[in-house]
């Protein structure tokens, strides 16, 4: 493939400052009509709810599990989470303590650094889905991208893809580290270009993670990409993202740039640990630690 000839078919002409000023722009005009308690319940039913620390054991997945499948016993009338997102090791404790409507996301192919084998990367990937995972999420080789390796990054991801089939690859760019739009936007193009089902922003592992300038970016590379592909590609901000406010900001430039066929869980996630609760704590108008 050639990757000058894909990125001049998805040109991108915005600068860094430019990029902010749009997306304030657009959090300006339109945050006041979102910030509702509608919409939040629906940013709390699009949340992945995440654990993805070192010191994970079984007896605290089973125990976020076991209150996800409480949770409509508790809170009559609001949505579940969509997903709990896990390391593969636990992937089969999440699967057999989660209710079947919740997906078990699993991290892979050498979360969050994505430096190891491709061989690794395909075990890894293949051992979570039979271990229980309903979604894969995946770093691009951040390294790579930057020294314009992207025939490599394409092919790593595609690969992965080919693993996954039918269940849904969640592919994270890690825009803090891509630092710059143009970097973001190419990243995005060449995630789809690879069979990306959904595009992620960020591991939660480095200093700046989901911002409203990558989302911003982002899901303009999905709207032309879909223009001039007629395929839908989903998003999902991660990192970072921990207060009502900042779901409602990511939620708010989804919206006035994708459109309402992307609010709902099918195609906009929020990977969170955190946000849950807040956002519950929001819906009940008292302060809510459930999760």
């Amino acid at each position: 493939m050639s990757f000058n000839e894909l990125f001049a078919a998805y040109p991108f002409t915005m600068t860094d400052s430019e990029v902010a000023t749009a997306a304030q722009h657009i959090i300006d005009a339109h945050f006041a009509e979102n910030n509702t308690r509608d919409v939040w319940m629906q940013c709390l039913n699009q949340i992945d709810l995440t654990t993805l620390n070192g010191e994970d054991t079984v007896e605290k997945v089973e125990n976020m599990a076991k209150k996800v499948k409480d949770f409509g016993r508790h809170f009559k009338g609001l949505k579940n989470v969509a997903a709990m997102c896990v390391y593969p090791a636990l992937a089969s404790v999440a699967r057999a303590n989660l209710p079947k409507a919740v997906h078990v996301a699993c991290v892979s192919a050498g979360f969050p650094a994505s430096q190891t084998f491709i061989e690794v990367k395909v075990a890894e990937t293949a051992l979570a889905l039979q271990a229980g995972a309903d979604e894969i999420d995946i770093v691009i080789s951040v390294g790579k991208f930057l020294e314009g390796r992207y025939q490599e990054v394409f092919d790593e991801i595609s690969e992965l893809k080919a693993v996954c089939g039918k269940h849904h690859l969640k592919v994270i760019l890690e825009t803090g580290a891509l630092a710059s739009a143009e970097n973001i936007w190419k990243a995005s193009i060449l995630a789809m270009a690879a069979g990306a089902d959904f595009i992620k922003t960020s591991t939660g592992k480095i200093k700046v993670n989901a911002t409203p300038e990558a989302t911003f970016v982002m899901c303009h590379a999905i709207r032309m990409w879909q223009e001039k592909t007629g395929q839908k590609v989903c998003f999902k901000p991660a990192g970072g993202v921990a207060t009502t406010d900042e779901a409602v900001t990511h939620y708010t430039l989804v919206k006035e740039i994708l459109g309402q066929e992307w609010l709902n869980n099918d195609s906009f996630r929020f990977g969170a640990s955190r946000l849950a609760n807040n956002l519950l704590t929001s819906i009940m108008g008292e302060e809510t630690k459930y999760f």
